[in-house]
Protein backbone atom coordinates (compact mmCIF):
# COMPACT_ATOMS: atom_id res chain seq x y z
CA UNK A 1 0.00 0.00 0.00
CA UNK A 2 1.37 3.41 -1.01
CA UNK A 3 1.10 6.33 1.37
CA UNK A 4 0.38 9.68 -0.24
CA UNK A 5 2.82 12.18 1.27
CA UNK A 6 1.77 15.11 -0.92
CA UNK A 7 1.05 18.12 1.30
CA UNK A 8 -2.38 19.57 0.96
CA UNK A 9 -2.87 22.58 -1.22
CA UNK A 10 -3.80 25.53 0.97
CA UNK A 11 -5.70 27.13 -1.91
CA UNK A 12 -8.13 24.22 -2.06
CA UNK A 13 -10.93 24.37 0.49
CA UNK A 14 -10.98 21.64 3.11
CA UNK A 15 -13.91 19.26 3.39
CA UNK A 16 -16.59 20.39 5.81
CA UNK A 17 -16.20 17.93 8.68
CA UNK A 18 -18.44 19.67 11.19
CA UNK A 19 -21.73 19.11 9.36
CA UNK A 20 -20.88 15.43 9.09
CA UNK A 21 -20.15 15.24 12.79
CA UNK A 22 -23.33 17.11 13.61
CA UNK A 23 -25.28 14.81 11.36
CA UNK A 24 -23.73 11.78 13.03
CA UNK A 25 -24.50 13.21 16.50
CA UNK A 26 -28.06 13.94 15.43
CA UNK A 27 -28.44 10.40 14.16
CA UNK A 28 -26.97 9.01 17.37
CA UNK A 29 -29.30 11.26 19.39
CA UNK A 30 -32.27 10.10 17.34
CA UNK A 31 -31.20 6.51 17.76
CA UNK A 32 -30.54 7.03 21.49
CA UNK A 33 -33.82 8.84 22.14
CA UNK A 34 -36.12 5.89 21.68
CA UNK A 35 -33.71 3.59 23.49
CA UNK A 36 -33.61 6.00 26.47
CA UNK A 37 -37.37 5.99 26.77
CA UNK A 38 -37.51 2.32 27.71
CA UNK A 39 -35.37 2.59 30.89
CA UNK A 40 -37.33 5.67 31.93
CA UNK A 41 -40.57 3.77 31.55
CA UNK A 42 -39.16 0.78 33.48
CA UNK A 43 -37.98 2.98 36.32
CA UNK A 44 -41.39 4.62 36.54
CA UNK A 45 -43.07 1.23 36.63
CA UNK A 46 -40.67 0.02 39.31
CA UNK A 47 -41.30 3.11 41.40
CA UNK A 48 -45.07 2.67 41.07
CA UNK A 49 -44.79 -0.99 42.05
CA UNK A 50 -42.60 -0.12 45.03
CA UNK A 51 -45.11 2.46 46.20
CA UNK A 52 -47.96 0.00 46.01
CA UNK A 53 -46.04 -2.80 47.76
CA UNK A 54 -44.25 -0.67 50.41
CA UNK A 55 -45.80 -1.03 53.91
CA UNK A 56 -47.37 2.03 55.46
CA UNK A 57 -45.97 3.81 58.51
CA UNK A 58 -48.73 2.48 60.76
CA UNK A 59 -48.09 -1.13 59.71
CA UNK A 60 -44.37 -0.70 60.37
CA UNK A 61 -45.13 0.77 63.80
CA UNK A 62 -47.44 -2.12 64.67
CA UNK A 63 -44.83 -4.61 63.43
CA UNK A 64 -42.23 -3.03 65.73
CA UNK A 65 -44.66 -3.16 68.65
CA UNK A 66 -45.43 -6.82 68.02
CA UNK A 67 -41.71 -7.56 67.84
CA UNK A 68 -41.11 -5.74 71.14
CA UNK A 69 -43.94 -7.62 72.85
CA UNK A 70 -42.66 -10.98 71.59
CA UNK A 71 -39.12 -10.19 72.75
CA UNK A 72 -40.45 -9.09 76.13
CA UNK A 73 -42.46 -12.30 76.54
CA UNK A 74 -39.50 -14.47 75.55
CA UNK A 75 -37.38 -12.84 78.25
CA UNK A 76 -40.18 -12.83 80.80
CA UNK A 77 -40.68 -16.57 80.41
CA UNK A 78 -37.16 -17.17 81.68
CA UNK A 79 -38.17 -15.88 85.14
CA UNK A 80 -39.86 -18.69 87.03
CA UNK A 81 -41.02 -16.46 89.88
CA UNK A 82 -42.64 -14.08 87.41
CA UNK A 83 -44.48 -16.95 85.72
CA UNK A 84 -45.73 -18.23 89.08
CA UNK A 85 -46.99 -14.78 90.01
CA UNK A 86 -48.65 -14.32 86.62
CA UNK A 87 -50.38 -17.71 86.87
CA UNK A 88 -51.65 -16.89 90.34
CA UNK A 89 -53.00 -13.54 89.21
CA UNK A 90 -54.69 -15.13 86.22
CA UNK A 91 -56.47 -17.67 88.46
CA UNK A 92 -57.57 -15.03 90.97
CA UNK A 93 -58.77 -12.67 88.23
CA UNK A 94 -60.70 -15.47 86.54
CA UNK A 95 -62.41 -16.40 89.81
CA UNK A 96 -63.26 -12.76 90.52
CA UNK A 97 -64.70 -12.16 87.05
CA UNK A 98 -66.80 -15.32 87.01
CA UNK A 99 -67.99 -15.09 90.62
CA UNK A 100 -71.47 -13.75 89.70
CA UNK A 101 -72.03 -16.92 87.65
CA UNK A 102 -71.81 -19.38 90.56
CA UNK A 103 -72.30 -17.10 93.59
CA UNK A 104 -75.47 -15.06 93.85
CA UNK A 105 -75.60 -11.47 94.91
CA UNK A 106 -77.43 -12.51 98.09
CA UNK A 107 -74.18 -13.95 99.48
CA UNK A 108 -73.79 -10.80 101.58
CA UNK A 109 -77.38 -10.78 102.77
CA UNK A 110 -77.67 -10.96 106.54
CA UNK A 111 -81.34 -11.95 106.68
CA UNK A 112 -81.01 -14.86 104.21
CA UNK A 113 -77.84 -16.37 105.66
CA UNK A 114 -77.77 -20.15 105.03
CA UNK A 115 -75.94 -21.14 108.24
CA UNK A 116 -75.58 -20.28 111.88
CA UNK A 117 -73.11 -17.84 113.38
CA UNK A 118 -69.43 -18.77 113.47
CA UNK A 119 -69.65 -22.36 112.25
CA UNK A 120 -66.33 -24.12 111.84
CA UNK A 121 -65.26 -25.40 108.40
CA UNK A 122 -67.35 -28.33 107.18
CA UNK A 123 -68.51 -30.00 103.98
CA UNK A 124 -71.34 -27.50 103.55
CA UNK A 125 -69.19 -24.49 104.43
CA UNK A 126 -65.53 -25.25 103.50
CA UNK A 127 -64.27 -22.08 105.20
CA UNK A 128 -66.91 -21.81 107.89
CA UNK A 129 -69.37 -18.98 108.45
CA UNK A 130 -69.14 -15.46 109.77
CA UNK A 131 -70.97 -13.88 112.70
CA UNK A 132 -74.19 -13.68 110.65
CA UNK A 133 -74.08 -17.22 109.30
CA UNK A 134 -72.89 -16.29 105.80
CA UNK A 135 -70.48 -18.56 103.93
CA UNK A 136 -66.94 -17.25 104.24
CA UNK A 137 -65.96 -18.93 100.96
CA UNK A 138 -68.66 -17.03 99.08
CA UNK A 139 -67.70 -13.77 100.80
CA UNK A 140 -64.03 -14.37 100.01
CA UNK A 141 -64.72 -14.94 96.30
CA UNK A 142 -67.19 -12.04 96.12
CA UNK A 143 -64.78 -9.69 97.89
CA UNK A 144 -61.97 -10.45 95.44
CA UNK A 145 -63.64 -8.19 92.88
CA UNK A 146 -63.63 -5.15 95.17
CA UNK A 147 -60.07 -5.68 96.39
CA UNK A 148 -58.69 -6.13 92.86
CA UNK A 149 -60.66 -3.19 91.43
CA UNK A 150 -59.53 -0.89 94.25
CA UNK A 151 -55.92 -2.01 93.85
CA UNK A 152 -55.90 -1.56 90.07
CA UNK A 153 -57.67 1.81 89.99
CA UNK A 154 -55.76 3.27 92.94
CA UNK A 155 -52.43 2.17 91.50
CA UNK A 156 -53.36 3.54 88.06
CA UNK A 157 -54.34 6.89 89.59
CA UNK A 158 -51.17 7.20 91.66
CA UNK A 159 -48.91 6.20 88.76
CA UNK A 160 -50.69 8.61 86.40
CA UNK A 161 -50.19 11.52 88.82
CA UNK A 162 -46.57 10.57 89.45
CA UNK A 163 -45.81 10.18 85.74
CA UNK A 164 -47.34 13.55 84.89
CA UNK A 165 -45.51 15.36 87.68
CA UNK A 166 -42.20 13.62 86.94
CA UNK A 167 -42.23 14.32 83.20
CA UNK A 168 -43.21 17.98 83.63
CA UNK A 169 -40.62 18.58 86.36
CA UNK A 170 -37.87 16.81 84.43
CA UNK A 171 -38.66 18.55 81.14
CA UNK A 172 -38.99 22.17 82.23
CA UNK A 173 -36.50 22.25 85.09
CA UNK A 174 -35.54 25.53 86.74
CA UNK A 175 -37.50 27.09 89.58
CA UNK A 176 -40.69 25.37 88.48
CA UNK A 177 -39.14 21.93 88.91
CA UNK A 178 -37.71 22.99 92.27
CA UNK A 179 -41.14 23.99 93.59
CA UNK A 180 -42.80 20.84 92.24
CA UNK A 181 -40.18 18.54 93.72
CA UNK A 182 -40.34 20.25 97.13
CA UNK A 183 -44.08 19.53 97.16
CA UNK A 184 -43.29 15.97 96.14
CA UNK A 185 -40.77 15.65 98.97
CA UNK A 186 -43.40 16.87 101.43
CA UNK A 187 -45.79 14.13 100.33
CA UNK A 188 -42.92 11.65 100.37
CA UNK A 189 -41.92 12.24 103.99
CA UNK A 190 -45.51 12.28 105.22
CA UNK A 191 -46.90 8.83 106.10
CA UNK A 192 -49.12 7.82 103.21
CA UNK A 193 -51.40 5.76 105.43
CA UNK A 194 -52.00 8.71 107.76
CA UNK A 195 -52.91 10.97 104.83
CA UNK A 196 -55.20 8.28 103.42
CA UNK A 197 -56.90 7.94 106.80
CA UNK A 198 -57.43 11.70 106.98
CA UNK A 199 -58.94 11.83 103.48
CA UNK A 200 -61.12 8.78 104.10
CA UNK A 201 -62.34 10.33 107.36
CA UNK A 202 -63.15 13.76 105.91
CA UNK A 203 -64.85 12.48 102.76
CA UNK A 204 -67.89 10.23 102.50
CA UNK A 205 -67.36 6.51 103.07
CA UNK A 206 -67.43 4.91 99.64
CA UNK A 207 -65.23 2.79 97.43
CA UNK A 208 -64.30 5.84 95.33
CA UNK A 209 -63.15 7.69 98.43
CA UNK A 210 -60.77 4.82 99.22
CA UNK A 211 -59.43 4.84 95.64
CA UNK A 212 -58.92 8.61 95.73
CA UNK A 213 -57.30 8.51 99.17
CA UNK A 214 -54.79 5.88 98.05
CA UNK A 215 -54.16 7.43 94.64
CA UNK A 216 -53.37 10.97 95.83
CA UNK A 217 -50.98 9.78 98.55
CA UNK A 218 -48.93 7.11 96.77
CA UNK A 219 -47.59 9.05 93.76
CA UNK A 220 -44.37 10.75 95.08
CA UNK A 221 -42.12 7.70 94.57
CA UNK A 222 -43.23 7.35 90.95
CA UNK A 223 -42.74 11.08 90.38
CA UNK A 224 -39.11 11.01 91.51
CA UNK A 225 -38.29 7.92 89.44
CA UNK A 226 -39.94 9.31 86.30
CA UNK A 227 -38.24 12.70 86.74
CA UNK A 228 -34.82 11.06 86.89
CA UNK A 229 -35.60 8.98 83.79
CA UNK A 230 -36.91 12.07 81.97
CA UNK A 231 -33.68 13.98 82.62
CA UNK A 232 -31.67 11.02 81.31
CA UNK A 233 -33.80 10.77 78.15
CA UNK A 234 -33.66 14.50 77.38
CA UNK A 235 -29.86 14.47 77.49
CA UNK A 236 -29.74 12.28 74.36
CA UNK A 237 -28.87 13.79 70.97
CA UNK A 238 -32.16 13.03 69.22
CA UNK A 239 -33.99 15.32 71.63
CA UNK A 240 -31.74 18.18 70.47
CA UNK A 241 -32.49 17.34 66.86
CA UNK A 242 -36.23 17.27 67.56
CA UNK A 243 -36.01 20.71 69.18
CA UNK A 244 -33.96 22.05 66.27
CA UNK A 245 -36.60 20.81 63.83
CA UNK A 246 -39.25 22.81 65.67
CA UNK A 247 -40.65 20.24 68.11
CA UNK A 248 -42.53 21.94 70.95
CA UNK A 249 -42.75 20.99 74.60
CA UNK A 250 -45.84 18.86 74.09
CA UNK A 251 -44.26 17.01 71.16
CA UNK A 252 -41.07 16.30 73.07
CA UNK A 253 -42.87 15.06 76.18
CA UNK A 254 -45.49 12.90 74.45
CA UNK A 255 -43.60 11.56 71.43
CA UNK A 256 -40.09 11.13 72.82
CA UNK A 257 -40.03 11.17 76.63
CA UNK A 258 -43.24 9.28 77.46
CA UNK A 259 -42.48 6.18 75.31
CA UNK A 260 -39.05 5.90 76.92
CA UNK A 261 -40.36 6.10 80.50
CA UNK A 262 -43.30 3.74 79.92
CA UNK A 263 -41.33 0.57 80.85
CA UNK A 264 -40.50 2.14 84.21
CA UNK A 265 -44.13 3.22 84.63
CA UNK A 266 -45.36 -0.30 83.86
CA UNK A 267 -43.08 -1.87 86.44
CA UNK A 268 -44.03 0.75 89.02
CA UNK A 269 -47.73 0.13 88.37
CA UNK A 270 -47.34 -3.59 88.96
CA UNK A 271 -45.57 -2.99 92.24
CA UNK A 272 -48.03 -0.29 93.27
CA UNK A 273 -51.06 -2.56 92.94
CA UNK A 274 -49.93 -4.76 95.83
CA UNK A 275 -49.36 -1.68 98.01
CA UNK A 276 -52.79 -0.33 97.09
CA UNK A 277 -54.49 -3.63 98.00
CA UNK A 278 -52.73 -3.67 101.37
CA UNK A 279 -53.69 -0.03 102.01
CA UNK A 280 -57.32 -0.71 101.12
CA UNK A 281 -57.37 -3.67 103.48
CA UNK A 282 -55.89 -1.49 106.22
CA UNK A 283 -58.46 1.27 105.70
CA UNK A 284 -61.30 -1.25 105.68
CA UNK A 285 -59.89 -2.92 108.79
CA UNK A 286 -59.93 0.47 110.54
CA UNK A 287 -63.57 0.94 109.59
CA UNK A 288 -62.95 3.58 106.90
CA UNK A 289 -64.07 1.49 103.93
CA UNK A 290 -67.44 1.26 102.24
CA UNK A 291 -69.76 -0.69 104.59
CA UNK A 292 -72.13 -1.57 101.75
CA UNK A 293 -69.61 -3.74 99.85
CA UNK A 294 -67.66 -6.86 100.75
CA UNK A 295 -63.87 -6.70 100.59
CA UNK A 296 -61.07 -8.69 102.18
CA UNK A 297 -60.21 -5.83 104.49
CA UNK A 298 -63.87 -5.49 105.45
CA UNK A 299 -63.97 -9.20 106.31
CA UNK A 300 -61.03 -8.68 108.67
CA UNK A 301 -62.85 -5.75 110.25
CA UNK A 302 -65.96 -7.89 110.78
CA UNK A 303 -63.81 -10.63 112.31
CA UNK A 304 -62.27 -8.15 114.73
CA UNK A 305 -65.66 -6.80 115.73
CA UNK A 306 -66.97 -10.36 116.25
CA UNK A 307 -64.09 -11.13 118.62
CA UNK A 308 -62.59 -13.82 116.40
CA UNK A 309 -59.11 -13.12 117.76
CA UNK A 310 -59.95 -13.65 121.41
CA UNK A 311 -62.44 -16.48 120.88
CA UNK A 312 -60.11 -18.52 118.67
CA UNK A 313 -62.21 -18.53 115.50
CA UNK A 314 -59.18 -18.74 113.22
CA UNK A 315 -61.21 -19.59 110.11
CA UNK A 316 -62.74 -16.13 110.26
CA UNK A 317 -59.36 -14.38 110.14
CA UNK A 318 -57.16 -16.68 108.09
CA UNK A 319 -58.90 -16.78 104.64
CA UNK A 320 -58.99 -13.01 103.91
CA UNK A 321 -55.53 -12.49 105.39
CA UNK A 322 -54.03 -15.29 103.28
CA UNK A 323 -55.83 -14.00 100.17
CA UNK A 324 -54.41 -10.49 100.66
CA UNK A 325 -50.90 -11.88 101.18
CA UNK A 326 -51.08 -14.13 98.11
CA UNK A 327 -52.30 -11.36 95.79
CA UNK A 328 -49.70 -8.92 97.07
CA UNK A 329 -47.00 -11.56 96.62
CA UNK A 330 -48.15 -12.38 93.09
CA UNK A 331 -48.08 -8.74 92.01
CA UNK A 332 -44.66 -8.29 93.61
CA UNK A 333 -43.25 -11.30 91.75
CA UNK A 334 -44.62 -10.00 88.45
CA UNK A 335 -43.24 -6.54 89.13
CA UNK A 336 -39.76 -7.83 89.92
CA UNK A 337 -39.76 -9.96 86.78
CA UNK A 338 -40.83 -6.99 84.65
CA UNK A 339 -38.09 -4.87 86.19
CA UNK A 340 -35.52 -7.55 85.46
CA UNK A 341 -36.61 -7.78 81.82
CA UNK A 342 -36.72 -4.03 81.23
CA UNK A 343 -33.52 -3.32 83.15
CA UNK A 344 -31.20 -6.34 83.21
CA UNK A 345 -28.58 -4.34 85.16
CA UNK A 346 -30.67 -4.75 88.31
CA UNK A 347 -29.51 -8.35 88.57
CA UNK A 348 -32.83 -9.68 89.84
CA UNK A 349 -32.67 -13.43 90.39
CA UNK A 350 -34.86 -15.75 88.39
Amino acid sequence: MTIDKTPPNPSEPSEPAEPAESAESAESAESAEPSGQVPETNETAKATTAKTTAPSASSLAWARRRGSVSRFWRQYRTHRAGLIGLAGLAVIALIALTSPLFIGGDVQSVTDAPGTALESPSGEFPLGTDQFGRSLLGLLIWGARISLVVGLLAAALSVAIGTLVGIIAGHYGGWFATVVMRITDWFLVMPALVLAIVLATVMSRSIWTVILAIGVTAWPTTARLVRAQTIAVESRPYIERAQALGGGHGHIMTRHVLPNVMPLVLAQTTLGISTAILTEATLAFLGLGDPSVVSWGGMLQDAREAGAVSSGHWWYLAPPGIAIALVALAFTLCGRAIEAVLNPKLGVSR
